[in-house]
């Protein structure tokens, strides 16, 4: 059976020797979505295998990241350095089929073989082994590696679902090392076994991996495996076009939750970065899932474009249910090391969801614009809004309030007083609103005051507003 005639399998396997990178976050969500759109399972590997750079911290931070962008995964993560003593039998297997050998040449006979190459005028100097087809009952009694038997001549082709036919030279691949003179496993080897004993079918990843397909594809064949399909996703540039780096802000999946973005609209802004389907911009999980394939994926690297994102976060908060947001809001301020909210707060936000939820692109700004609702008395006025307080506006203030004390507290009702205040006034309700913003947020830019009046309450409203007539 062919790899894509299998049940979906693909895998994310990072590094643990830092945060979860954008990119890696990228290719962590290409492979849900694939995997998810089928009804096949999405692995999770820890590529543990270079022990002093690999902190739990480290893993940990990108299980957070993970979590954060909702890409679950089905059963326990794998440690790759737990699997090494299974690395290290099949590297004897390939001894055993006579797809690999035992060699025994020092660092310094390799380097005088590739000195002597490259003084030849040789275009490779790739290492060919004397031991290569030395019988084993010859091998002596000495320190040695596993080579793996690379193929001398023709070429290896990569059949890419992104990059197309990829050709190389076989005669520019060296019998690599799957098993040092420790006994350790190779990066090359390890992934391969890991894969093929975790059923992955499709292998999507950078295209920084490209390279190493061939060689990776070599011991498959070396094992008689079936070889996975192959899809190298391009990398991630800065507005710049080039490679993304700290230079260009935040480069880690947990400083995007700090800063304020939704999860939802991160998943949306990464699933449309380097993909496509037809134009469409704005779209919910369920439907990347549906839509998601690997055809879509472009060739060339993909830019970040920190204004479409904002965007598209902005699209997804105002159309987000209140109760989920709010919980997203909540998990925000911890994630950001901010104040969290009291219960009194948390209420009052609920109920301001639906005033202040549009046009918020980030949390930060729709708490700012919520501010009237997480501030108590007194309430400070900033500059701007301060200025609109004078004497002629608090006496208008002042007469507002005995108005507000009965009837229905609605906008309907509402409107009617306002409109009739302003007028008895000689003002239009433009005029009358500054102050108003002023008593109940300290603030020039606020949802609209009946919202706010609507959201706070009667006794509240006018407690503010007679703080603010003096």
């Amino acid at each position: 059976m062919s790899a894509a005639a299998k049940p979906v399998v693909t895998r994310f396997a990072p590094s643990p020797t830092g945060y979860l990178h954008i990119g890696g976050g990228r290719t962590a969500l290409f492979n849900w979505l694939y995997a998810r759109g089928r009804g096949g399972k999405f692995l999770l590997r820890i590529e543990d295998t270079d022990r002093e750079r690999s902190t739990p911290e480290a893993t940990e931070a990108i299980l957070q990241g993970l979590r954060w962008l909702g890409l679950d995964w089905d059963g326990e993560a794998v440690s790759q350095f737990e699997r090494k003593d299974r690395h290290a039998e099949v590297a004897h297997q390939m001894l055993g089929r006579g797809t690999a050998y035992k060699c025994f040449s020092t660092q310094e006979e390799i380097a005088a073989y590739r000195a002597a190459q490259e003084a030849a005028g040789a275009s490779y100097a790739v290492f060919q082994s004397p031991w290569r087809d030395v019988a084993p009952a010859d091998y002596p009694d000495l320190p040695y590696v596993i080579r793996m038997k690379a193929p001398r001549d023709g070429e290896t082709v990569i059949d890419d679902q992104v990059q197309g036919r990829v050709v190389i030279q076989n005669a520019t691949l060296d019998d690599m090392i799957v098993l040092r003179s420790d006994g350790t496993p190779t990066y090359m080897l390890a992934v391969v076994v890991d894969d093929h004993d975790m059923g992955v079918t499709h292998v999507i990843r950078g295209d920084d991996h490209l390279n190493n397909a061939a060689r990776q594809q070599m011991v498959y064949d070396a094992m008689g495996w079936d070889i996975p399909v192959w899809a190298h996703i391009p990398l991630i540039h800065g507005p710049d076009g080039k490679k993304l780096s700290k230079r260009h802000g935040a480069t880690a999946v947990g400083d995007y939750q700090a800063q304020g973005y939704p999860a939802a609209g991160m998943r949306n802004y990464l699933t449309r970065l380097g993909w496509a389907h037809g134009n469409d911009e704005f779209f919910t999980s369920a439907q990347a899932m549906e839509w998601f394939d690997l055809g879509g994926i472009g060739r060339s690297p993909a830019r970040l474009d920190f204004k479409k994102l904002e965007n598209i976060c902005g699209q997804h908060i105002a159309a987000a249910d209140d109760a989920a947001l709010l919980h997203e809001l909540e998990a925000y301020l911890v994630a950001a090391h901010r104040d969290l909210l009291t219960d009194a707060q948390r209420d009052l936000l609920s109920r301001a969801m639906y005033c202040v939820k549009d046009r918020a692109k980030t949390f930060p700004e729709l708490l700012e614009k919520a501010h009237f609702a997480l501030i108590s008395r007194p309430v400070v006025a900033d500059e701007a809004a301060a200025a609109a307080l004078d004497t002629v506006s608090r006496g208008i203030l002042k007469s507002l309030t005995p108005r507000l004390q009965t009837g229905s507290w609605t906008k309907e009702t509402l409107e009617p007083i306002l409109t009739e205040i302003a007028a008895a006034h000689g003002i239009g309700f433009g005029k009358l609103a500054a102050p108003l913003r002023a008593a109940l947020a300290g603030r020039t830019a606020t949802p609209s005051v009946y919202d706010m009046m609507l959201v706070i309450g009667r006794d509240e409203t006018i407690a503010r507003l007679e703080d603010a007539a003096g």
